[in-house]
């Protein structure tokens, strides 16, 4: 068994790396050690390279299509991972996550219609609504004992004739839960009770911790099936966002047709060559490397919880079920969303504001641990002092 080294530093700077490069941008300052964005530091696993190389030693890249082992690969990976029994047929292609969602509120509502959203939520969200003018309907998680749930007495209030979708957040971000069958049951069956297409972003579904489980909401039942579009990719579990390749997977055929009619518009549907190779390799070889990685990450974030309880206890943790995105809440010092951001980049850290994710996020920060520990250590120093001065 290969053993992968996690705690190997890699010098991302000069690649053009959003995370890096444009920290200078986004804080004003490029020495800040950057655990904002939503990739991780760690080499992308050597399987995937070794395929994206055979690939390019033919040395034409024109157009194609992505063929039956790509799908199967799919299909073999939801089976293994999440006891999901999904056929071929329901798979469609997306460039990304959000333009895939995006796109699915193109096809399945028209301006003017309501879509749900659940904040504190990943915020692109929010730009995929009002971006394509329809009418967003917030229906705040409500915290209970340090953890998020669904507030459904709320849900059914703000519920109108013209709410035609919901957007799920399958593990959620930036809280980290990973929703249990009977949340998602009763979330669902509201949802189907009054004709709500529900559009679920699961692309963090891999990153479970121990003890908690993925729950894919169409693979519950059939009816929620048919009432269900499931957005994934690779990207976030084996490090390849910049290779653009996501799918969705659609079992109602009605949708699907939908879909497809949407995105083939604007000639979405051909996709990346080297993508499609590091999606197959990923499914098909990343079983003993995710592995290796969740432990890597549970350990990070034990070393987190650690260090703050230990050293800076103000700052309360919302433990994660899933991802490597750790909400922090730094309430306890009474200050400004503007000063907690300010006092971390000052104190050489870049992170997301919470208000990014909805007003509900006031007063958190979220934190990337998809990165070596030393990284990891230094960044926890640097938030230590910054609050402690």
């Amino acid at each position: 068994m290969k053993t992968y080294n996690f705690d190997e530093l890699i010098d991302r700077t000069t690649t053009n790396s959003i995370k890096y490069d444009a920290r200078k941008m986004f804080f004003g300052n490029e020495d800040v050690l950057p655990l904002w964005v939503a990739d991780m530091d760690f080499r992308t696993p050597d399987f995937i390279v070794d395929a994206i190389k055979k690939r390019a030693e033919h040395e034409v890249f024109g157009y194609t299509f992505r063929g039956e082992s790509y799908n199967q690969s799919i299909v073999n990976w939801l089976k293994r991972r999440h006891n999901w029994e999904i056929k071929p047929e329901w798979i469609t292609f997306s460039p990304g996550v959000v333009a895939g969602l995006t796109m699915a509120i193109e096809a399945f509502s028209k301006p003017g219609d309501g879509v749900i959203v659940q904040p504190p939520v990943y915020f692109p969200f929010f730009d995929s609504v009002k971006g394509t003018g329809r009418e967003m309907i917030e229906n705040p998680l409500r915290i209970e004992n340090g953890r998020y749930y669904f507030d459904l007495e709320d849900l059914k209030n703000k519920i109108t004739p013209k709410t035609k979708l919901l957007l799920l957040c399958n593990p959620q971000n930036p809280g980290g839960m990973a929703w249990t069958e009977k949340e998602l049951t009763d979330l669902a069956q509201i949802c189907l009770e009054n004709k709500i297409l529900i559009i679920s972003d699961e692309i963090h579904s891999d990153l479970i911790f121990d003890g908690y489980k993925h729950t894919p909401l169409a693979g519950i039942s059939e009816e929620f099936a048919q009432n269900c579009v499931i957005c994934m990719a690779p990207s976030k579990t084996f490090n390849t966002a910049g290779l653009t390749t996501s799918f969705l997977v659609i079992p109602n055929k009605r949708h699907f047709v939908a879909y497809e009619r949407v995105m083939r518009l604007p000639h979405l549907h051909m996709g990346n060559i080297f993508g499609t190779a590091a999606l197959e390799a990923a499914y098909t070889h990343g079983e003993e490397w995710l592995a290796q990685l969740l432990k890597y990450l549970q350990e990070n974030y034990s070393f987190l919880e650690q260090f703050f309880n230990e050293n800076l206890p103000e700052v309360k943790v919302m433990r994660p079920e899933a991802t490597y995105l750790i909400w922090l809440d730094f309430s306890a010092f009474g200050l400004t969303d503007e000063t907690i951001n300010q006092k971390l980049i000052d104190g050489g850290v870049g992170l997301n504001r919470g208000v990014q994710f909805g007003k509900q996020g006031s007063d958190f920060m979220r934190i990337n641990i998809g990165c070596p520990r030393s990284v990891l250590e230094e960044a926890l120093f640097r938030i230590q002092k910054a609050f402690q001065e």
